[in-house]
């Protein structure tokens, strides 16, 4: 009996030497699927790196902007990896607050990710973090609704279409909503959409001296159309929607429009995820006077804190997380439409997910075209399509954000709204110095 014990107490107390020995890092990410798909993956990546484990915390999006904020700018050390987007890594990487990345692998093909995403995520020739997903913004639309009502969409949809489509095909009794659209407050959930509204409505942030122009004719008139449409052909408790709670509205057959992140696609087209797998249209961002700033350009990206005391293991799962193996493993495990969109050349170069995604070149165009550094009709000062890359945008984003959602549920109308939003976003810009 003693021997018969020997070898498998041998095998046990080496296991657990490595894991002893094991550094583990502790990775802080978002809600969305493909955040979701990455953490299943987590034993890939132990296996192939046995001397690293990770931990996760996974947290809702406007939860995890705050707690990621305060650690780093508190030097807090509590994660290893964040996941943060085209808005905080240049304004962080300034602030010395990021791991430079300019040790790459050769084998990570840094040039083979997509350069609009790249550039986003740079900061004086450098990159600071590396993009997991990267998305625009399109409308998403069921073609058997269109087909009954007999809509054609149009190659380019204005605003004004949207709504006489949302007005048509509103069925409350039957649970389906004309549109569905963010309503939930924060500078990167209702404000990311409404920024775009507001762009392509001819309005801006600010003028070219840093003057808010919150309450000009352009943001009185997007942000009541915006009101008026997702009052009266949205979802009850529209307020309360992000990206994630329209998304399952929609894969449910409860919208029969939704415009939003080209990120959604790859889900909405999976037949196990979405009841509309097979009756899904898609069509650029809508406009109204101008094109410019119809659709946004974002990233939620990985980087690595300068007060990670596991740079080099962290490092080691930036690499594997967004390389083109990882897209492959996506592919070969998830099915091809689940892959991190945005990101490679070679993901669109792929003639799988070119068979599997019909959207890919769509939302590949979309990518390239959106222009963070001419994003409005008038000039303005800011870098930024759906946000403005100054450091107060986010406590100004939000506080917007809750002004509009304020409007949206009726408690204030319109134009209170926008003047409130304004004086408070003067206050915070003449405090800040600008």
């Amino acid at each position: 009996m003693k021997f018969a014990y020997a070898f498998p107490l041998a095998g046990l107390a080496a296991a657990f030497a490595t894991a002893a020995q094991a550094e583990t890092i502790t990775v802080a990410t978002v809600n969305n699927n493909d955040m979701v798909i990455m953490q299943s993956l987590t034993s890939a990546f132990e296996e192939a790196h046995p001397g690293i484990r990770v931990n996760w915390v996974v947290l809702e999006e406007n939860v995890l902007r705050q707690r990621l904020t305060t650690d780093i700018a508190t030097d807090g050390g509590q994660f290893d990896v964040m996941t943060i987007g085209t808005y905080e890594a240049p304004i962080w990487a300034e602030r010395g607050w990021l791991v430079a990345l300019d040790d790459l692998p050769e084998a990570y093909q840094e040039e083979d990710l997509l350069k609009p995403v790249r550039d986003g995520l740079s900061h004086n020739g450098s990159l600071y973090a590396l993009p997991f997903y990267a998305e625009s913004s399109m409308l998403y639309y069921r073609t058997d609704l269109f087909e009954e009502a007999g809509i054609e969409m149009p190659e380019q949809p204005s605003w004004e279409e949207v709504r006489e489509w949302a007005a048509e095909l509103h069925d409350p009794a039957n649970q389906l909503a004309g549109i569905c659209l963010r309503g939930k407050p924060g500078w990167g959930e209702n404000m990311a959409f409404v920024s775009t509204l507001v762009n392509t409505f001819g309005g801006r942030w600010f003028d070219e001296e840093w003057n808010p122009e919150l309450d000009s004719p352009a943001w009185q008139e997007a942000i009541g159309f915006y009101v008026d449409l997702l009052g009266n052909y949205g979802p009850p408790g529209a307020s309360s929607n992000g990206f994630n709670e329209n998304l399952a509205l929609f894969s449910r057959g409860n919208c029969a429009m939704w415009v939003d992140a080209t990120s959604a696609a790859g889900k909405l087209y999976n037949p196990a995820e979405s009841q509309v797998a097979d009756r899904l249209g898609f069509a650029p961002a809508p406009v109204a006077e101008t094109p410019k700033g119809a659709h946004w350009l974002w990233s939620w990206a990985l980087a690595i804190p300068a007060s990670s005391e596991t740079q080099e293991a962290a490092q080691t799962f930036l690499t594997w997380a967004t390389s083109q193996e990882y897209i492959e493993l996506v592919g070969e495990t998830q099915g091809w439409t689940s892959v991190p969109p945005g990101t490679r050349e070679s993901t669109y170069a792929n003639e799988n997910y070119q068979r599997e995604a019909p959207f890919a070149g769509f939302v590949l165009d979309a990518i390239n075209s959106a222009d963070p550094t001419d994003s409005t009709l008038e000039p303005s000062p800011y870098v930024g399509v759906q946000f403005v890359g100054i450091p107060e945008f986010q406590s100004i984003g939000t506080q917007v954000g809750q002004t509009i959602a304020a409007a949206l549920t009726g408690d204030t109308g319109v134009e209170q709204a926008l003047q409130n939003a304004q004086r408070a976003t003067a206050r915070t810009m003449q405090r800040a110095g600008y």
